[in-house]
């Protein structure tokens, strides 16, 4: 599990030290920094993919996993020193760290030095197979999928978007969920079909997933029927269903899918959810982290936040499992600086201080209304 990560002049972050828990909920205002820490991490997975980070060349700022810009727009604008640095740790044990060359306008940024070597305990995390990401922009209805057996069976993804989520889905089915906890309480059995389907259901009653691959075409068709009693009902196409299934499949995959060791990163997984779903994928999220999966969830969801806290209060998860961080700024000395305050839970699932700005805007807009 990583335990830290450490930004020296990252894009709005001079010098940062975030610490990561099993479950981690990152929120705060537009532009404040949140998905910058995503992007380091994946900024480091995709050079390691392409094989230049543990060769120390220099790394790729353009990729299949992140798509940056050039060294002037990585560089932290009131920087000292013209270099860019990233440290993780793992387990709070293992650390290591790399500063890389920013000093010219180019995609690359030359390799400079580094602390420490990789070891197994990173491959287990950041670098390993079971790792998924999901980014905010994930595809919307589709009545048809990609297929590609490399991404999904060699190297074990859904697609940034969810792309592949039907071929996934298609693939591994019939195969046991690897964690029995996260099993829904109306299903019968443990396998991946069952327990989507569940889940599903705690969002739009009665859903049913299907799906079927034409492997003339290379695609996987997906349809959704809304069972009551025993009216199994039409298969409908996703185009017809609205937004909200659709974003959320590749979500409840990636959980139900993984295993203990497992490292996800959620980027807005309440997407057109309603707020009881929203709280629910809280509620699973919680029991996924106190489970053996890391998750980093960027989120602007109260009701997300609430099923965290509920799950909490339920012990379904332990408070010193979670880290909630509230990614805030101001102008000082007649600079913006960025900052992290990090609001903590305990065992009623109460949060110690509310910083204003966080999760406070219900009772703002209430107060205008008296």
């Amino acid at each position: 599990m990583i335990t830290e990560i450490k930004l020296k002049n990252f894009k709005c972050f001079e010098d940062e030290s975030i610490e990561l828990k099993p479950l981690n909920l990152w929120t705060g205002l537009n532009g404040m920094g949140k998905s910058t820490v995503i992007q380091a991490l994946l900024l480091l997975r995709q050079n390691y993919e392409l094989g230049l980070l543990q060769k120390d060349e220099a790394i790729s700022l353009n990729g299949d996993l992140v798509k940056i810009g050039n060294s002037k727009d990585l560089l932290y604008q009131y920087f000292k020193d013209q270099y860019i640095g990233i440290a993780i740790t793992i387990d709070g044990a293992s650390t290591v760290g790399w500063t890389w060359d920013a000093g010219t306008n180019a995609d690359n940024l030359p390799f400079k030095e580094k602390k420490s070597e990789l070891n197994a305990s990173f491959e287990t995390t950041l670098f390993g197979p079971n790792f998924h990401y999901l980014n905010a922009e994930r595809l919307g209805p589709r009545v048809y999928f990609e297929t590609s057996t490399y991404d999904v069976i060699n190297q074990n993804r859904l697609g940034l978007r969810g792309e592949f989520v039907a071929n996934y889905l298609a693939e591994f089915a019939s195969n046991q969920i690897p964690i029995p906890q996260l099993k829904h309480p109306s299903a019968s059995g443990l396998t991946l079909y069952e327990q989507v389907n569940a889940w599903m259901g705690e969002i739009r009653p009665g859903t049913r997933i299907n799906v079927a691959g034409d492997s003339d075409m290379s695609l996987v068709g997906l349809r959704y029927q809304f069972v009551g009693g025993k009216d199994a009902g039409n298969r409908f196409r996703p185009t017809n269903v609205g937004f909200g299934l659709s974003f959320l499949l590749p979500v409840l995959v990636a959980i139900l899918s993984s295993k203990t060791g497992s490292l996800l990163i959620l980027e807005n997984p309440e997407a057109h959810l309603h707020p009881r779903g929203q709280a629910e994928i809280g509620k699973l999220i919680a029991i996924a982290a106190a489970n053996g999966i890391q998750i980093i969830v960027e989120t602007h969801s109260d009701h997300i936040l609430n099923g965290v806290r509920v799950a909490v209060k339920k012990q379904l998860i332990a408070p010193e499992q979670t880290k909630l961080l509230y990614f805030h700024g101001e102008v000082i000395d007649d600079q913006f600086k960025h900052y992290i305050l990090n609001p903590r839970l305990d065992r009623d699932g109460r949060i110690d201080q509310w910083p204003d700005g966080f999760f406070d805007e219900w009772e703002r807009q209430l107060n205008e209304l008296l």
